[in-house]
């Protein structure tokens, strides 16, 4: 993995912003260990997210306004953008709280997703989503981007209610989730703390680290 705070793939279609940094490499062993206890991989998922968001949010929007500093008056800069948080359930919500201490207006949506452990196929259950995504700021929390379709299906479901600026954070990728949405939904930027080499039989990420609920919630 290339040295720096963030890489990005320019020869893919898909924004593919793979966050790589030594604070992220450090908590991601963790996560990745077997032996971490669920209440510390909940720890160390909301301290990742907070370093995979500080990139996602890079470009929002700012105001410039005035402020009295105790000094002087002077000029600052606020974040404008109108933003709304979409977990999918139920692994999403390991990152939901990191993102609503970032973004504490945020609107938040919910996207339940159910895997057939046979065919790998995601089947919708739920969802609840705030009115007019058209100009609003979407960031999709969906952990581990496998085969891609959970994440296409949720993504389709935005967009279908008008989204146009869908921001995937996910903790891993693996090379067939990317695929997908290079050839499914190439406008979907992606941050992910690492791309992993490839999935098992059962569409698991390897080496991965594990069904991230179960660790999440150690059930």
């Amino acid at each position: 993995m290339r040295r720096g705070v963030l890489t990005s793939r320019p020869e893919k279609r898909v924004a593919l912003h793979e966050v790589d940094h030594p604070l992220v490499r450090d908590v991601l062993a963790s996560l990745r260990d077997k032996s971490t206890p669920a209440e510390e991989f909940r720890r160390l998922t909301r301290k990742l997210t907070a370093l995979l968001v500080f990139e996602a949010s890079r470009d929002l929007p700012l105001d410039s306004v005035e402020v009295e500093t105790p000094l002087e008056r002077t000029r600052v800069e606020r974040l404008s953008a109108d933003v709304v948080l979409v977990p999918v359930l139920r692994a999403g919500m390991g990152m939901l709280d990191t993102l609503l201490e970032f973004f504490p207006d945020a609107s938040v949506g919910h996207v339940g997703l159910a895997r057939d452990e046979a065919t790998a196929v995601a089947h919708r259950y739920y969802s609840k989503l705030p009115p007019n995504l058209g100009e609003r700021y979407v960031f999709l929390l969906d952990p581990m981007l496998a085969t891609g379709g959970s994440a296409l299906s949720a993504v389709q479901i935005l967009k279908d209610q008008g989204a146009r600026r869908i921001r995937l954070l996910c903790v891993v990728a693996a090379p067939a989730g990317i695929a997908l949405l290079e050839e499914r939904s190439p406008d979907v930027d992606i941050y992910a703390a690492a791309v992993d080499r490839a999935l098992n039989d059962q569409k698991y990420i390897l080496p991965g680290l594990g069904d991230f609920g179960d660790r999440l919630y150690g059930t």
